[in-house]
């Protein structure tokens, strides 16, 4: 018969194993530093835009001086250049933010479904469907949407000659369900009249609200009702076009 202790317990065989309350706890795994974090953001910024270093230095720079000259007003310059380093930092990593956003979306841009990643880091207030709601399997041209208080908004993605009628199709389709609902079709890409991948977030934000949150849920759970989801093309993953989401989360 085993013999046990608090530390150990012996088998009949003369082997011995931990006890139930001598084991070590396992390790918990630990996740890169919030300044491990900003470095490979600082890492890939740099690399796609060069001028991001003398940006961040400048707006450091200014803030600092600012702050001691606002302080030598009041003769107490030291606190002044306390207060301007701590401020100054926070705007060249304000400034880090805005310029990794922008190299994050350079990145992606061109490759099939960079419209869906850049709708998947739309805030709150939006529903975004994970996969395309129109595509062209042939040319890969997608029609992505979202639900938010601005309405219905479908976002394209290929040539706009090209992709229009797949957009007009989504559009007349869900027009008959919802026939008080605003549907608006924005045209991403590089052509005149196109919005470009990093602007699409802004465009989106900028439409008028005309529904609550109450009846964003609704409208969502409406078209959801009809089970029409599109497949994705074989050998098309749009979402492996992702943009960094560590740039992406901003101050």
């Amino acid at each position: 018969m085993a013999k046990s202790t608090d530390s150990t317990v012996t088998n009949d065989d003369g082997s011995t194993k931990r006890g139930l309350f001598n084991r070590k706890p396992r390790a918990k795994k630990k996740g890169p530093s919030r300044l491990k974090q900003i470095g490979e953001v600082f890492t890939m910024t740099r690399r796609h835009d060069p001028l991001v270093v003398w940006l961040m230095l400048l707006a450091f720079l200014v803030v600092v001086g600012v702050g001691v000259g606002i302080g030598a007003l009041f003769n107490n310059w030291i606190t002044g250049l306390i207060l301007g380093i701590m401020l100054g930092l926070l705007a060249a990593t304000f400034i880090l933010s805005r310029r990794a956003e922008r190299a994050a979306f350079a990145q992606i841009e061109g490759q099939p479904g960079a419209v869906g990643a850049a709708l998947g880091t739309l805030r709150r207030g939006w529903i975004v469907e994970q996969q395309p709601v129109a595509a062209n399997p042939r040319t890969q041209d997608f029609v992505f949407r979202a639900v938010g208080r601005a309405g219905v908004v479908l976002v394209t993605e290929g040539p706009q000659s090209r992709v229009r009628t797949l957009a007009d199709g989504e559009r007349k389709r869900l027009s008959r369900i919802l026939p008080n609902v605003p549907i608006h079709v924005i045209h991403a890409g590089k052509e005149e009249g196109q919005v470009p991948i990093a602007k699409i977030g802004g465009a989106l934000r900028k439409l008028k609200p005309t529904l609550t949150k109450v009846e964003v849920g609704a409208v969502s759970k409406r078209i959801a009702s009809l089970g029409t989801k599109l497949p994705i093309p074989k050998g098309i993953d749009p979402y492996k076009a992702r943009p960094d989401r560590r740039a992406m989360r901003g101050r």
